[in-house]
């Protein structure tokens, strides 16, 4: 668990609100280094591949329908339709298909997706005001950095509460992202987040449920940061000391449980999108080390499904929770770790439509299921939450065991998902529904994002 300090009274060496907002509004593209833009390439091509997916999803489908009943203007592309919105309703839309399908980008110490709530919300700000590459890079790598550090500095006591640290998070992170873009000063910035701050909101209560409301997170908080920074550039007001104040953010969402060191740490020399993670399956990120596993085993034993008697997945405390074996909606069955396990064993590739009604309502699916024994796994619980791992061990009908340990999961840690690993997920899920020669323009374009003239290819659908 993180190690936790009590609020320090609001100095100007402690007022972090501040600092961070001196960070947003100073930066500059020439201080980024090689690996931070390509970092934000990498995740703007898995930004892609989850919007382009989840706008075909149903939550996504009804709230495209509302929004162009109610929204006449035409300012802001919505990925994967040729329907154009505002650039409010835009960032809330195609936030909310960013994570339609629980397929995109995170980050381990921060719990958090932050390509939702990034994305959107500097995209639609860049295309109304037609801002160039550098600008939209600079302004993206920002908002992670921000929302981010926030997080990981209250992750796991945000959780815990209760709270989902996306959207409370991703708001901070937008707002700071897009003042940067927009050419916010200091003040502008620290009235932006001061703003955000009372924006912010989310409860995991989605648990259980399968509520869609999990998957509108990331576009509430993009359309949210979107309009915070744009009243912070007009200077009305937020709470300087939002963040660490008396009755500030720390203080409601966690009880000043803070990480004050990892908040601030390496501050303007390193960039949080650089230890983004990417997801090779459509589900939650706790289920994946057992899946990893399967498939390793699956490789080195060529095992015969039919002949496995049971499956024995150990995850830390908080990945074992997850250990439901009927679900009435995707989200649950995206939250099973005994659906994921079962797939992982059966399907070629787990990919979008793998968890969808028709694949895991299969009879040799669904006899999986019971067999799939979740514990907490001692070694595992220790490594948490620096490193995601877990054990799996598949008891075959002869009674012959084969176990495979997982330190990080496929995406992230040691265990990184590669460029070409990037091209595959974005290319394998894409190209049904958007076809070749745009995956390859889209391709072409993500890679050499630096060197373009046009971002046409972006707002074009």
């Amino acid at each position: 668990m993180n190690d936790i300090a009590p609020a320090p009274a609001a100095t100007e060496s402690t007022a972090v609100t501040r600092q961070l907002a001196r960070h947003a509004a100073m930066t500059d593209f020439s201080d980024l280094s090689e690996r931070a833009v390509h970092s934000f390439k990498r995740a703007l091509l898995d930004y892609l591949a989850t919007s382009i997916t989840g706008a075909r999803e149903p939550v996504s489908q009804h709230m495209l329908e509302y929004l162009t009943s109610v929204d006449e203007s035409r300012t802001a592309a919505v990925i994967g339709h040729s329907q154009r919105l505002s650039v409010l309703n835009a960032a809330l839309l195609n936030g909310t298909s960013t994570h339609a399908l629980d397929f995109d980008d995170g980050h381990t110490h921060a719990s958090a997706h932050p390509g939702g709530p990034n994305f959107p919300a500097v995209f639609a700000v860049a295309e109304q005001k037609g801002l160039d590459a550098k600008r939209v890079i600079l302004a993206v790598v920002i908002g992670y950095d921000v929302m981010l550090r926030v997080s990981s500095a209250i992750h796991p006591a945000s959780a815990l509460r209760g709270w989902h640290n996306t959207p409370i998070t991703g708001v901070l992170g937008a707002a700071a992202g897009v003042s940067n873009l927009i050419g916010n000063d200091e003040e502008q910035t620290l009235f932006a987040i001061g703003m955000a701050g009372s924006f912010a909101g989310g409860l995991f209560e989605f648990l259980g449920e399968g509520a869609d409301i999990k998957r509108i997170h990331p576009g509430k908080a993009a359309r949210d940061g979107v309009l915070c920074a744009e009243l912070g550039k007009r200077r009305i007001t937020g709470p300087m000391h939002v963040l660490e104040g008396k009755h500030g953010f720390f203080r409601a969402f966690v009880d000043n449980v803070v990480n004050y060191e990892r908040l601030l740490l390496g501050l303007g020399s390193r960039y949080e999108i650089e230890d983004a993670y990417f997801k090779p399956y459509p589900c939650c990120r706790h289920l994946h080390p057992i899946m990893d596993g399967i498939v390793t085993l699956k490789g080195k034993h060529h095992i015969n499904p039919a002949q496995v008697e049971r499956i024995e997945a150990g995850s830390y405390a908080v990945g074992a929770r997850h250990n439901h074996t009927s679900w009435e909606a995707l989200l649950d069955a995206q939250m099973s770790m005994p659906c994921a396990a079962a797939l992982a064993l059966i399907e070629d590739d787990v990919t979008s439509p793998s968890f969808k009604p028709g694949r895991i309502d299969r009879p040799e699916v669904q006899a999986m299921i019971p067999k799939v024994q979740v514990y907490t796994d001692a070694q595992t619980e220790g490594l948490y939450p620096q490193r995601r791992g877990g054990v799996v061990t598949l008891v075959m009908k002869d009674g012959a065991r084969f176990t495979e340990r997982v330190l990080d999961p496929k995406g992230e840690g040691e265990n990184p998902m590669s460029d070409a690993d990037l091209e595959r997920k974005f290319v394998s899920n894409c190209e049904p529904i958007i076809g070749k020669d745009k995956c390859q323009r889209l391709l072409d374009a993500v890679w050499g994002f630096d060197r373009l003239d046009s971002l046409a290819v972006f707002y074009r659908w």
